[in-house]
This record gives C-alpha cells, structure tokens and sequence, in this order.
C-alpha cells in the first residue's frame, strides 16, 4: 500500500455535548473568544445557549454574524480585521458550512495577511492558525472536521476551494440534538451534501482504505436513516445522519472530491445555490460518467445502496445509480438545472465549466474532464 496519510480533529459527539464547549476553549488557552454564527443559527437560540456556557467558565468573546449563505471573501475579509482589531485568541464556529468557512477564512487572513484569494487552491497558507473549535448545527456539511474551506469570490462569482491540512479544527463537537431545530429542507440538503461527500472520496484517485471505509459507512447509514429522519424526526434517526455525516467528511478531508464538487463550486459561486440543491441535479450523472474508469468502485456503492449485487458489477453499478436518482425524487428535491436556472442562462454554463475544470476537486476525478465534457454533464441534466 502506498504511503498515505489521515487527518482529523479531536471528535467530541453525543447527545448535549455542546455543553463541553467551554471547557474546551479553555483548553484551547482561550482568555478571549472570536465567535462566529449567523442570524438563524441566533433565532434558533443556539448561539446564546454557547454564549452561556463561555460565560459560565469565565470566557470572555467578540461575536461576529457578518455571515451569509456561501460566505463571501468580503465578510471574511472584514471578520478577520475585527478579530485582530479585539486581540482575540481562539476562534469558535457554530453553525453550518457558512459560518464554519467564514472561520476558517478568517484564521487564514488573520495569521497569514493578505486577501483570501491569495490561498486558494492547495497548501498555500505557509503560516500556523489560531486554534479553532467548530460546532456544527447541520448533518451535512463537513467543514468541522476537514482541511478544506469554501469561499466565494464576489468579483469572479466562484466558489474558491481553499484546501490545506492547518484547516482541520482542534476541536470539533458534534451535537444531535441541535438538529431537532433543522427544517425538513435542511436536512434533506446537509443529508445529501454528505452523500456526495461520501461517493466522491470513494471513488477518487487518492482514496485509501482508511477513506474508504469511512465513505461506505457514511453511504449506507444516508440511504437507511434519511427517509426516517425526514418523516418522524426521530432522535435516534438525526443521530445515525450525524454519524454518516463524520464519517462523509473524514473521507473528503483525506481523499478530496471529484469532478461533481468542481461543477457546483462554479454553479453554486455564479448563481449562489447551496450545494444540497446542486448534488441531486449532477451527482448521478457524474457516477454515469465515471463508470468507464471507477466500475468497480462504484459497483461497490451500488451494492450498498441496494443492498445486494445485481449480475456483473457494471450492472449493479448501474442500478445503484438508477436507484440513487429515485431515491432523490422520493424528497421531490431539484433534479434538473433547468429548474435552478433561466433558460435565458443557459449560455453561462459554458464559462461556468471552463472555470469548473481548474477546480481542484476536478484533479482527483476518477476520470479526466474537460470543460467541454463537464458541460456535456450540464447539458445532460438540463
């Protein structure tokens, strides 16, 4: 086996682990906390019930919610001014993919300098981060647990991949119980968002059995508890999704994403889509796509999804796909572009796929894809 390598933060999961937050930003060394979140992540009284718990332990914080939906380069930009401005020492997250990026983004500049820009791509910060504690309040994501970090560039409109191991947190805490105030759309979307996750680390051309695992698992308990969560919001179901949701990420943190995850940075920094609307639209035309160069791999994911084999492994890989598209339209969640974007702008996937192919995710795509196979896959699912 080749030499590989797998990074991860320090995990703390269960049901009212939150409550360990403070306690842990004091092991962090934390005298004053940079705390990131947005308005639902408040309305929902997530972010006081943290504010409490500092308090509680004597932690003193600045509070930054200059955060939106695909953080922008400006809000981290500005974050990153106030928290030297404030002589802060540890930042903490709490929230879903936006406010955990925008931390990451601002322990970038922070300790780096710069514009956020300067980073993107792969191992460009050369500079150690404040220690960081993310807390996520979503399923999907996987920004609390990987070296990765998206943000959009408003001048371009693209999603930039920022990818590096010092982004991985110290601290990760994962609580189930804050998914109890997740919408249904919510879930269903961090949901699949994990499950592109979880495929596209498993068919990369870096995965390693330690990924692997980690990527079926995260498929099987998807596919299994999602339905449940959905309909009965279950506790025991949300629960199994978080699981799915670790294990997605510390796949993607280690083997990187594939040609899918290129396509909706670019689709999703142009015309601001969340990445769970984005995956039921490309993911299953990607899988088609890949099979001439990942049929056994994803024979592999078809027998899990199905869970069973079906004749030779290009036909179970095939009927995992089929089955995998039914089972996003069991959601009655997007499954064509066309209903994302204005035929009047269907002339701005062709750019769209030019920037696409220098995606970094696009490097470990089981097969190569050029910009105008990426825009054959738009047309395709249009």
């Amino acid at each position: 086996m080749d030499i590989t390598k797998f990074a991860i933060p320090e995990i703390i999961f269960g049901r009212g682990s939150l409550n360990y937050a403070g306690q842990c930003a004091l092991r962090l060394g934390a005298k004053k906390v940079f705390l990131v979140s947005d308005a639902g992540i408040e309305e929902a009284g997530w972010v006081q019930q943290l504010m409490d718990i500092l308090k509680k332990e004597g932690v003193e914080w600045v509070y930054y919610s200059g955060v939106t939906s695909n953080p922008r380069d400006i809000e981290v930009e500005e974050g990153a001014k106030i928290y030297l401005e404030n002589g802060a020492d540890v930042i903490i997250a709490i929230g879903g993919g936006s406010p955990m990026d925008t931390a990451k983004g601002i322990a970038i500049i922070a300790s780096n300098g710069g514009k956020i820009r300067d980073y993107e791509g792969a191992n460009r910060v050369k500079r150690p981060l404040p220690p960081m504690m993310l807390i996520t309040t979503t399923a999907g994501s996987g920004s609390d647990i990987s070296q990765f970090c998206i943000i959009t560039d408003v001048q371009r409109a693209v999603k930039m991949s920022i990818i590096t191991r010092t982004l991985v947190p110290n601290i990760s805490i994962i609580d189930p119980l804050i998914l109890r105030t997740k919408s249904r759309t919510l879930i269903i979307q961090s949901a699949v968002d994990a499950l592109a996750h979880a495929i596209e680390a498993y068919v990369s051309t870096i995965a390693s059995p330690f990924t692997e695992m980690q990527s079926l698992k995260a498929i099987d308990l998807i596919v299994r508890y999602l339905p449940c969560a959905v309909e009965s919001r279950s506790l025991d179901c949300l629960e199994k999704l978080s699981i799915a949701a670790v294990s997605a990420s510390m796949a993607f943190s280690n083997a990187s994403l594939g040609a899918e995850h290129a396509l909706a940075h670019s689709l999703g920094g142009y015309f601001d889509m969340r990445h769970g609307v984005v995956h039921p639209i490309l993911l299953t035309a990607v899988m088609r796509f890949n099979l001439e160069n990942a049929e056994t791999k994803l024979a592999d994911i078809g027998r899990v999804i199905l869970n069973r084999k079906v004749g030779l492994p290009r036909d179970t890989a095939l009927a995992g796909i089929e089955k995998l598209d039914e089972f996003f339209a069991s959601f009655k969640v997007t499954q064509r572009l066309r209903e994302e974007i204005g035929e009047e702008e269907k002339y701005l996937l062709k750019p769209i796929c030019k920037m696409a192919v220098n995606d970094a995710c696009n490097l470990t795509n089981p097969r190569p894809a050029s910009w105008q196979e990426l825009l054959k896959i738009c047309e395709e699912v249009w």
